[in-house]
């Protein structure tokens, strides 16, 4: 059965590829993005199988104008792609008010403000798919990233928060966290103001060992990350967490394992707490 598709992020890298791949199925898709004309090859290819709208994902009300106007001409919505987001790149110290509330804004309260207006629609028909495009930043931590994982840490605790309240009702929701792909994800980051203390630290050797390596020592291909999640709604059971990228498997799972051992090395002290029965 053809499905419906909404994507943000859909201008380009992984956005794009998830654009591609769903009409390539033969789905219908309406695809969010920022920059008109983005699309403009997929659309005289696709025709009315793909409607794009331009306009920033922060605008809640654009958004439900959207879901309200693709959901009266194609009936339905099946599946969500929150995608849009960037990273904001400097040491907590480093970064501004204005950078740390439109981090904010764009990769957790849009993505959480999409995901509400879908969710009446999807309730109505009784099910959908709803995948939140995180990271191995959602996971694990790194130094010069901290307001960026921040964002990334809320909103897979409010997915994992709302799978459990949105279940009676058919609505699975998959958590991708994928590693560096060779997309322009990295080039498009935004740069605090250095401070020269920082420099010598883990902040500035992480920023130095980035800045050298560049978008280009990215492993992971776009494409078959796409392909993954667009396989991945074909199982009756979402996954829960879909993780992409050897680099991502390697850091979740270095991470999981610390936090782990931390947490049963405190198992004695933990327990001591408990009020005397």
């Amino acid at each position: 059965m053809q499905k419906v598709w909404l994507i943000t992020g859909a201008s380009s890298g992984l956005g794009r590829q998830l654009v591609e791949l769903a009409l390539e199925r033969g789905e219908r898709v309406a695809a969010v993005v920022r920059r008109p004309h983005a699309l403009d090859e997929l659309q005289q290819r696709y025709g009315n199988r793909l409607t794009v709208e331009t306009f920033d994902i922060r605008n809640t009300e654009r958004v439900q104008q959207t879901i309200n106007s693709v959901a009266t001409a194609w009936g339905k919505i099946d599946v969500l792609v929150n995608n849009a987001g960037y990273v904001l790149r400097g040491a907590a110290e480093e970064v501004s008010d204005a950078q740390i509330e439109r981090q904010f804004a764009v990769n957790l309260l849009a993505p959480i403000q999409v995901t509400r207006c879908i969710l009446p629609l999807m309730r109505k028909q009784r099910g959908g798919r709803i995948v939140q495009i995180s990271s191995m930043g959602g996971q694990a931590a790194f130094p010069s990233a901290s307001v960026y994982h921040a964002a990334k840490w809320g909103l897979e605790g409010f997915t994992d928060a709302l799978r459990q309240e949105v279940a009676p009702f058919g609505i699975q929701l998959t958590i991708v966290e994928p590693g560096g792909m060779r997309t322009s994800f990295s080039s498009n980051a935004v740069h605090a103001e250095p401070i020269d203390a920082y420099e010598q630290t883990t902040v500035g050797l992480f920023r130095r060992r980035i800045q050298h390596a560049g978008a280009a020592s990215d492993p992971g291909d776009p494409r078959k990350v796409a392909q993954a999640i667009v396989a991945s709604m074909d199982a009756d059971i979402a996954p829960e967490r879909l993780v992409l990228g050897a680099d991502a498997y390697d850091v979740i799972r270095r991470a999981l394992a610390q936090r782990l051992a931390t947490l049963e090395a405190q198992q004695e002290v933990a327990h001591s707490t408990s009020l005397d029965r």
